[in-house]
């Protein structure tokens, strides 16, 4: 029995090693395919801890503690927001015994179960993490008031009692926020200066002005403050201060906590700042003007471990990073209101320099050779120049696409229909999944991915009729101009299908806001911006003169103009600006234009992407006008419109020679006509 139950024993540890084994395989590509991480097949002493970092919410403690026991640990690398770290060992003996001992041992991290997978690297390099340096015209001061004159700024507030207020005091979704003053209006980002809240400042921020007007942080008095009351999990999105509302310098005293906020250069360049508590930070120049600053909601920080840093920058040395528990933290920031047009050195992002309208778009497609030339120049040919940067950002799938393509049964036949990078592509491994794209840059991404993708107009896939277990066209019909063609795309899909075969498809919603859903594609917070369309066919009115988002009327046609991102949508037929970082246009066509900055690297240039957003409802009636299908679910998700389609008809519309043998090899199937 002895025998028999140790053999049994034998046998469980041997699955469980070439189980470990395939997953290590199978991490050691993911790490090369999207970090570029090479790891080795023989021990060393460092190796790649996977899924043990900081952006899967593994501190550095917890993290030291597992791998302590195999062993020295010389030094620990875990780079910022990255969700794997590198551990180097004294000796490759213990390094081997990590990766054999350690593998597949489970970690219990912020409410969710994390698996550590390890490989061997030979050679980790410390600079591809090394820190970036504090935006032009920033400073942070620290230990800026004592902890007593905290104590009285912090008591000088009163968030209860309204009663003879002389603020204006508001309850944002993600904060807080009292003005004095002046008040800040977040519908037009602006400040009106003909209405001067009773009472300026409380007396508390004296000692916190007259040391900046001692120390030069400042020349000038500010006569504007916004306190804001963040909880843990709770931010603001990224903004640049308005030009036209404010003066140069900035102030923001943290209090109560600390807390990391993020700086983003135009052209891409991106700072994790600390702001300790107690400390102040100083905006002035480029800072001010330039870079965007926000707080990402979150509950944790990755903060330096130990002290001695250069203060200001999170990222100085990834070999000691941890995470902090954020707590509540309130924030004095002080501002002069300017009451002169601003004539800074950055035109660019300057809403006082910035031409009163922009030009028209091209108008809207009268006949079909009309919406396919505007397609090809605003869809087919941006997609060629952004393929690289659009994979970029092209990771995570939708969960509810994932949940739709696990529900597959073994072996079924998947195509995805504007597959971009392929993203979906891989997700189920027990599914045939074939993807096809109108950019060839894309399809090629594809491929070297390892997924199989060939390029094809939606409209006219060149695979046979009923062939398909299942269909997704994720974000892909919105770029189809008219409604015929609209409707051709989704009939295309369903010819694709087998009978009782299902699509899935998505498109952007005109309703950004939808049953207390809101889309993280917003940056505005009041409800009233949300733009309503009650009648789903009429055209939107035309306006009498183009701004953002609204369309113009010339010689009858009805013109698109360019959204400004991060709003509501205006109009349901629009450009959309791409914003394409380090790179120069390929083509010679103006479909882009470069953004001109005064100082630091030329920003990208812009492409324009023609899209048509649905109204509720709108989709399911473009589905009922398709024969032979049937509704199975609609649904909202996070600003897009999404139905789950049946094909009902067992009789398939066959095309071309249907009745041919189909090659044995499934892909080759699929190509047939």
């Amino acid at each position: 029995m002895e025998e028999g139950k140790w053999s049994v024993e034998t046998v469980k540890k041997n699955k469980e090693d070439k189980k470990r084994l395939r997953k290590e395989i199978k991490v050691s590509h993911t790490l090369l395919r999207h970090e570029g991480i090479n790891t080795v097949s023989f021990p060393t002493k460092k190796l790649a801890v996977a899924n043990g970092g900081l952006g899967n919410g593994v501190s550095r403690e917890q993290l030291l503690d597992v791998l302590g026991r195999c062993g020295h640990v010389e030094a620990l690398l875990m780079p910022p927001n990255k969700p794997y770290a590198f551990v180097t060992y004294g000796t490759v003996e213990d390094a081997r015994r990590c990766q054999t001992s350690l593998g597949g041992r489970q970690l219990q991290c912020q409410g969710q179960t994390i698996t550590l997978y390890f490989c061997f690297v030979e050679k980790v390099d410390y600079n591809v993490y090394s820190s970036a340096e504090l935006p032009p015209g920033l400073k942070v001061w620290e230990d800026f008031v004592t902890p007593e004159e905290e104590t009285g700024l912090l008591e000088s507030l009163d968030w209860v009692s309204l009663d003879n207020d002389v603020t204006a005091q508001k309850s944002l979704k993600h904060r807080k926020v009292k003005h004095y003053g002046y008040e800040f209006l977040y519908e037009t980002n602006n400040v009106d200066i003909d209405q001067l809240l009773p009472g300026g400042l409380p007396d508390a921020c004296d000692i916190v002005l007259e040391k900046c007007l001692k120390e030069n942080i400042m020349n000038i008095k500010p006569d504007q403050l916004t306190v804001n009351q963040y909880q843990p999990g709770q931010g603001i999105p990224p903004h640049v201060d308005t030009h036209s509302a404010f003066e140069d310098t900035i102030l923001s005293l943290s209090l109560g906590a600390k807390t990391v906020m993020d700086f983003r250069h135009p052209d891409g360049r991106s700072v994790a700042v600390l702001l300790p508590r107690r400390s102040l930070l100083v905006m002035k120049g480029e800072c001010r003007y330039l870079w965007t600053h926000g707080i990402t909601p979150r509950k944790l920080d990755v903060v330096p471990a130990v002290g001695g840093q250069r203060p200001g920058v999170v990222t100085c040395d990834p070999r000691d990073l941890t995470l902090s528990q954020r707590d509540t933290r309130t924030s004095f920031t002080f501002r002069k209101v300017r009451h002169t047009p601003c004539d800074c050195a950055y035109p660019s992002a300057c809403d006082s320099q910035q031409p009163l309208q922009d030009p028209p778009g091209p108008p809207l497609p009268r006949s079909d050779m009309d919406a396919a030339h505007l397609e090809s120049r605003f869809v087919h040919a941006v997609y060629e120049e952004i393929a690289g940067h659009f994979s970029g950002t092209r990771h995570s799938p939708w969960p509810r696409v994932a949940a739709f393509l696990r529900s597959l049964a073994p072996g079924a036949l998947l195509l995805d229909a504007g597959c971009g990078n392929g993203k979906y592509l891989g997700l189920c491994p027990g599914v045939f999944a074939v993807g096809c794209d109108r950019s060839q840059s894309l399809t090629q991404i594809c491929g070297e991915r390892g997924f199989q993708a060939f390029t094809c107009d939606a409209l006219d896939v060149p695979l046979r009729s009923d062939m398909c277990d299942a269909c997704i066209s994720i974000a892909v019909i919105h770029h189809f101009s008219t409604q015929v063609r609209r409707v051709s795309a989704i009939k295309e899909l369903i010819r694709l299908l087998k009978p009782g075969g299902r699509a899935l498809i998505s498109v952007w919603a005109l309703e950004q806001e939808y049953n207390k859903q809101r889309s993280k594609y917003l940056k505005k917070t009041k409800e009233e911006n949300v733009c309503p369309v009650k009648d789903r066919t009429a055209t939107p009115p035309p306006q009498e003169r183009s701004g953002k988002g609204l369309s113009l009327v010339q010689n009858g046609q009805t013109t698109l103009s360019v959204h400004t991102n991060r709003t509501t949508f205006s109009s349901q037929d629009l450009l959309v600006p791409w914003h394409l970082k380090g790179a120069t246009p390929k083509s010679p066509e103006p479909l882009a234009h470069l953004t001109d900055s005064v100082t630091g690297p030329t920003p990208g240039p812009i492409f324009h992407r023609y899209y048509h957003v649905f109204c509720e409802g709108e989709l399911e009636d473009l589905c009922r006008k398709v024969e032979n299908v049937t509704v199975q679910s609609s649904y909202y998700d996070q600003g897009n419109w999404c139905v789950i389609l049946e094909k009902t008809d067992a009789v398939a519309s066959m095309r071309g020679s249907e009745n041919e043998l189909l090659p044995s090899d499934p892909l080759m199937a699929a190509m047939a006509k």
